[in-house]
């Protein structure tokens, strides 16, 4: 059952019901625009919807340059593609006789790309393919391993026979690498980060020299991610970028430090958990409405938004936990903070509609296209 949304249109935001999930539309904008406008000629962006799961989110990024979407389960390419988006990328490996008849069916309806790093997940492919129905082809990314240690074959000879491998079925078409580092996007420091993605950089060129040699076109490199977007695209390897929490950004990537030590400002927060006070006991200690459910805590404690002096200290299902500065006034029952997620993509995913707010209206009401999409 699909809760009803929590506020409406032209709703002040006092009265936006809570636990809420808000957006802020003139930072979510600026994050918009500044994304858009970092893309040098050659160089294209494919954001991940992994982090906003929204249709709608998905046709302004499109609307502002973005060649399609990323996503990393057959479900979420469904709800996207259902929504509206006509090219998207799965950049995960898609495994399971059921998830690849899904896949193959849904390649006859949008463009569709998957990643793959295995040669007998190739032969499913191909076969699932061949099952279609369709005369449709999909394309196929092999992801190798750049230093992130999750999927990925080894750069060079093991992932250039899964190249070879893909070409040789009719109803495959390989497109290029993917080559996500992950772990990257949340080293603090600028060297870090760089260091991380020449590794990155080297075993592509390790694997694409290969290719090469055998006259074997790689038209696109893929990955890159909001903590590391600038360096992909210093390196001239990079062409395509899957940058996804840009738009919202979260407390854990307000902690990503620039060349000079200081903390990155590139992007804005956008986005937002409204919160209720419902129990304020004694002095320092209040507690809100929005605990695990509302608000994930797998990268820390949410930051409370322009108040310094409180800090989210405990969460359970249900509630959350204030603890107030000796010399702060303890906020009074039914009284509102606003939360900064310490991740933004599991807390999306803990709420069936976003509410863009735009001064103190509410602007529009969008549902969380593929919430809870994750076979």
């Amino acid at each position: 059952m699909v809760q009803p949304a929590p506020a409406r249109v032209g709703d002040p935001i006092s009265e936006i019901d809570t636990p809420a999930l808000i957006i802020d539309l003139d930072a979510f904008e600026h994050n918009l625009a500044l994304m858009a406008s970092k893309l040098p000629d050659g160089v294209r962006l494919r954001p991940h919807a992994k982090t906003h799961k929204s249709a709608e989110i998905g046709r302004l990024q499109m609307d502002r340059g973005a060649v399609g979407l990323c996503c990393q389960k057959t479900s979420e390419a469904q709800a996207l593609v259902a929504g509206g988006i006509d090219n998207v990328m799965v950049s995960n490996q898609v495994v399971g006789t059921k998830k690849l008849a899904r896949l193959a069916a849904l390649a006859n309806q949008a463009t569709i790309s998957v990643c793959v790093d295995n040669a007998d997940n190739i032969d499913a492919l191909a076969n699932a393919m061949a099952a279609a129905g369709h005369d449709s082809q999909i394309n196929v990314f092999v992801e190798i391993d750049v230093g992130n240690g999750r999927c990925g074959v080894a750069p060079g000879e093991p992932a250039a026979a899964l190249v070879r491998k893909t070409l040789a079925s009719p109803r495959l078409h390989f497109r290029g690498l993917q080559a996500y580092h992950g772990t990257a996007q949340h080293l603090r420091t600028s060297a870090e980060r760089q260091r991380a993605i020449q590794g990155a950089i080297s075993a592509v060129e390790k694997t694409t020299s290969i290719l090469k040699s055998e006259d074997i076109g790689c038209e696109i490199i893929a990955g890159a991610g909001t903590g590391s977007f600038e360096n992909e695209i210093a390196s001239g390897v990079y062409n395509e970028l899957q940058a996804g929490s840009y738009i919202f950004m979260d407390a854990d990537y307000a902690r990503n430090l620039d060349d000079s030590g200081q903390p990155v400002s590139l992007f804005k927060h956008a986005l937002f958990v409204r919160a209720t006070v419902i129990s304020s006991t004694r002095a320092g200690h209040a507690v809100l409405d929005a605990g695990h459910k509302s608000v994930a805590i797998d990268s820390g404690f949410p930051t409370v938004w322009q108040a310094e002096s409180i800090a989210y200290t405990g969460a359970s299902d249900e509630h959350g936990v204030l603890t107030i500065d000796n010399d702060a006034a303890t906020p009074a029952v039914g009284s509102h903070v606003m939360l900064v997620p310490g991740h933004c993509d599991p807390t999306v995913n803990l709420h069936e509609w976003y509410i863009g707010v735009r001064g103190d209206t509410v602007e529009v009401v969008w549902p969380v296209t593929a919430r809870g999409a994750m076979f």
